[in-house]
């Protein structure tokens, strides 16, 4: 079973990777406000929320929509509102995207049974390793 990114692990991957987009959009042409450099950006918030916490989801689509406005849609990392109701879809897609496929690969893993959890009235579970010997 593999671990889930926290909250701010996962915003650190995400700022990380949204950065490392940027050369690859450059050599492609995309720095403009194409469907192009948004389908990237959804792509790698879903990829980064895939090994997230559900709750990190909001912070890998506001990583992602910061680099998508400040470099792809107005150049020099400039942030700016031209249109406040693209920029809110923009922000909803990318949050959606990551929340999404958190919330996929959490239902996947299942709930958490790695630890033996001691029941009420004294009774304990036993440990379900039986490789284990007590000394």
């Amino acid at each position: 079973m593999t671990a889930r990114l926290a909250p701010s692990a996962a915003l650190a991957v995400a700022l990380t990777a949204s950065a490392a987009l940027l050369p690859v959009l450059a050599v492609l042409g995309e720095l403009r406000p194409t469907w192009v450099a948004l389908t990237a950006y959804t792509a790698l918030a879903a990829a980064v929320g895939r090994h997230s916490h559900p709750a990190a989801a909001p912070l890998i689509g506001l990583a992602g929509w910061l680099f998508h406005n400040g470099f792809v849609e107005h150049r020099h990392g400039t942030l700016a509102l031209t249109d406040p109701a693209a920029e809110a879809a923009h922000l909803l897609l990318l949050t959606a995207a990551a929340l999404a496929f958190a919330l996929r690969a959490a239902a996947r893993r299942g709930p958490r049974r790695d630890r033996a959890v001691p029941r009420r009235h004294g009774r304990v579970t036993v440990d379900p390793k039986p490789d284990r010997v007590p000394l």
